[in-house]
């Protein structure tokens, strides 16, 4: 007999076809055909199928929940339903949506009270549907108009174009260094270099291939809505004695209010005049954007009208002001030899601003005045 050396052979299981393992699951191979089925049936159908169990109606004065900012395949259902229904869309950045007013003091509401339209949905209170995404600069603007807002065709679209996105180089996005701005994955990811946005490639194609994939859209959905922005996986670690498919029963939050306190208006906030690093419009890739969403937009057939501002004008210096000046001057020539209708507000009283570009509800219901007010405004309403 050999000796091993005291040590047992090693184990080797018996050559049969039965598994050693009881967790293995074996499938033939009409039962992958069935799995593959099923998938297929769930990333093609489920977003559509998902649609009407969650079910969307946007009432009066809806604008997406703050905190649901980044969800946009929300923001695509609210505005195909606006679309359905003969609305006009009032879309932009943090103005339009009302950063520190609640949602019946926005420029849309105003619009809505002072224009006597009847109401065009259930709850809602005119034909203007506030479409307004916090932080959606002009590069993401441009991004989510063309990557979530492809249906949106035969429209009229009032677009917000905010200055304060070209008050310096890292608000116009220049800089060479790395910083983190809102709403990256809706910028142009290879077509225009961006200076400070630093993605790897792997980051940028993943990005490129989830725009064009109603699944993945809607997965990002589910996670921002549900839970918590974790992927399922995520978040039964951390909920280890919670049912996953409790979440998704307590349905959509309400639109939301004031995400949060104003501090009061610039003049109680001492009234001081800033310094700022204006980019020339001749340079700015902001400008450069919201160009490519003017035109992007006009190329599906809608009608499109310029709102510029109100920025509050009286923090700027004698020298800012002038500089701000040579901009509107020369947007407003771009505008007209493009044939853009479009507004340039003179600006409102100190006491009606919060910060640089946004309102309190009473400057919102005279900027709507205003707007109203404008021949170019009001035979693109009667042409509606």
């Amino acid at each position: 007999m050999q000796s091993n050396g005291g040590h047992s052979p090693p184990y080797k299981p018996a050559n049969n076809d039965d598994f050693a393992c009881s967790h293995v699951v074996r499938l033939s191979g009409r039962q992958w055909w069935i799995v593959a089925v099923v998938l297929l049936a769930v990333v093609g159908l489920g977003p559509t199928v998902w649609s009407c169990f969650e079910g969307f109606t946007a009432g009066s004065d809806y604008r997406l929940p703050y905190e649901l900012s980044s969800d946009y395949w929300l923001w695509r259902r609210h505005c195909g339903q606006a679309c359905e229904q003969g609305e006009i869309l009032v879309v932009g950045d943090s103005v339009i949506w009302g950063h520190y007013v609640p949602p019946n003091e926005s420029l849309a509401h105003y619009l809505n009270e002072f224009s006597g339209a009847a109401p065009t949905r259930s709850g809602a209170a005119g034909r203007f549907a506030n479409l307004g995404l916090d932080g959606t600069h002009p590069a993401a603007l441009a991004g989510l108009l063309k990557y979530y807002g492809a249906g949106l065709s035969g429209r009229t679209v009032v677009l917000h174009f905010n200055p304060l996105w070209l008050s310096s180089p890292k608000h116009d996005l220049q800089t060479d260094k790395e910083f983190r701005f809102n709403h990256a994955e809706l910028v142009s990811q290879f077509a225009v270099k961006i200076p400070c946005y630093k993605a790897s490639t792997a980051q940028r194609l993943r990005i490129v291939a989830g725009r064009s994939l109603p699944f993945a859209n809607w997965v990002s959905h589910l996670r921002t809505v549900y839970y918590q922005g974790k992927d399922l996986q995520t978040w039964t670690l951390e909920h280890p004695y919670d049912c996953p498919v409790m979440p998704v029963t307590r349905g959509l939050p309400q639109p939301g209010g004031i995400p949060e306190p104003s501090g009061g208006t610039w003049v109680d906030k001492g009234a001081k005049k800033q310094s700022l690093s204006w980019v020339t419009l001749n340079s700015s890739l902001q400008w450069r954007f919201f160009r490519q969403a003017i035109e992007g937009l006009r190329r599906r057939g809608n009608k499109v009208f310029v709102l510029v501002g109100p920025f509050n004008e009286h923090m700027l210096s004698d020298t800012d002001a002038a500089t701000y000046n040579q901009i509107k001057t020369q947007a407003a020539a771009w505008f007209q030899q493009n044939a853009v209708p479009y507004f340039v507000p003179e600006p409102l009283s100190a006491a009606h601003y919060v910060d640089a570009s946004h309102p309190i509800g009473e400057g919102y219901a005279l900027l709507a005045k205003q707007l109203l007010e404008q021949p170019t405004f009001q035979a693109l309403l009667a042409s509606q």
